[in-house]
């Protein structure tokens, strides 16, 4: 289990997080966090960031297939063998229909593989709860890579989304994403009631990721 409140970070497909910069940028947060952080490295650097760390570390997608002819797409069983905690799904810029999103959850149930469904309002973290993930983790799209965090410009919304989400499932936990950049975007996501933040650019394309980290971690 993750432990809270949880910071995820998600490298995208940023070339700071490519390769042998992706793997340097999980050592550096290792070395100098103090919390609990989670990571989403680059499929095909799942594998070495994995061996490479004692952070938990999460795909940033799977689709809902099973072994067999399903070239170009990613089978969560191969994200097991590779040694991840859970998985984002359905982000922003990967999304999924509905159904597809439920198969997906149940089949990473089935595997011990935990899950995060990203959603895009309150109505959807209510909808993606439904279908029993670990996380739900709402994103408004426009505020996503931006220098407005959702928990600033949002807030009664972030409050709504995890109103909808308890209703639904108590035991779903929240998270907040977009735009998330310092301590006080995530002392408001938590006072918010959520568990945690998503957050990419804020950490990835940091210049001093210690400086950055213990500002994240301020009120934690």
């Amino acid at each position: 289990m993750i432990s809270e409140p949880v910071i995820m970070v998600n490298y995208k497909t940023y070339r700071e997080s490519l390769g042998d910069r992706g793997m340097e940028l999980t050592r550096a947060i290792e070395r100098h966090c103090t919390k609990n952080w989670v990571v989403c490295p680059q499929a095909v650097d799942l594998r070495d960031v994995v061996k490479g760390t004692e952070l938990p570390v999460f795909a940033q997608h799977v689709d809902g297939i099973e072994p067999g002819s399903h070239t170009g797409h990613t089978l969560p069983e191969a994200v097991v063998d590779a040694g991840a905690m859970g998985t984002l799904i359905n982000h922003s810029e990967n999304t999924l229909e509905l159904w597809e999103i439920e198969k997906v959850v149940s089949l990473c149930k089935g595997m011990g593989l935990m899950t995060v469904v990203c959603a895009n309002n309150p109505a959807a973290s209510a909808a993606a709860a439904g279908m029993g993930p670990d996380f739900v983790a709402y994103e408004p799209p426009e505020l996503i890579g931006g220098d407005i965090s959702v928990s600033t410009a949002k807030p009664e919304v972030v409050k709504e989304a995890v109103e909808r989400v308890k209703r639904v499932d108590a035991n779903v936990k929240v998270l907040c994403g977009a735009g998330v950049k310092n301590g006080d975007d995530v002392k408001i996501a938590l006072e918010l009631g959520t568990v945690g933040v998503l957050l990419a650019s804020g950490i990835v394309k940091s210049k001093n990721i210690e400086e950055t980290i213990q500002d994240l971690e301020r009120y934690l």
